[in-house]
């Protein structure tokens, strides 16, 4: 996938987010906007009370985020197959595997890192059953 396919699937994530009343109660505390960046596209979520408000992709100038995640598409894409291979199974491995890494005030996510976890981790409805990364090196 290319960034801009990761923007779109990002896009999805309020309806995704939202419809989720466990999700959106785990995330109740947090508001404000995180960037999501895959390859050089930039995906700000604008998040208020656990409720996604809105995604917008950039490329945008001088826009105000409290954290970063970014990787590569390729990351993104792996993170979100239905089995993600090791390392690629949450944000936090991927930053430990060094194919992310983390920006910015890490306060807010380290708060809430369950609910950021689970809200990045929501794409993975979208891979087919046959896609695993347990055959992949």
């Amino acid at each position: 996938m290319t960034g801009e396919e990761i923007a779109r699937i990002l896009g999805r994530l309020p309806e995704l987010v939202n419809e989720n009343e466990g999700l959106v109660r785990r995330g109740r505390t947090l508001s404000g906007e995180f960037l999501v960046q895959a390859d050089d596209t930039p995906v700000h979520i604008r998040v208020h009370e656990g409720r996604i408000e809105a995604v917008e992709t950039g490329p945008f100038r001088m826009r105000a985020w409290r954290f970063a995640i970014k990787a590569e598409a390729d990351a993104w894409t792996r993170h979100w197959e239905a089995m993600p291979a090791p390392g690629y199974h949450d944000v936090i491995a991927m930053t430990r595997l060094g194919v992310a890494r983390l920006e910015g005030d890490l306060q807010p996510l380290m708060a809430h890192l369950r609910y950021v976890k689970e809200v990045l981790a929501l794409p993975r409805r979208f891979a087919k059953p046959t896609e695993t990364g347990a055959g992949r090196a």
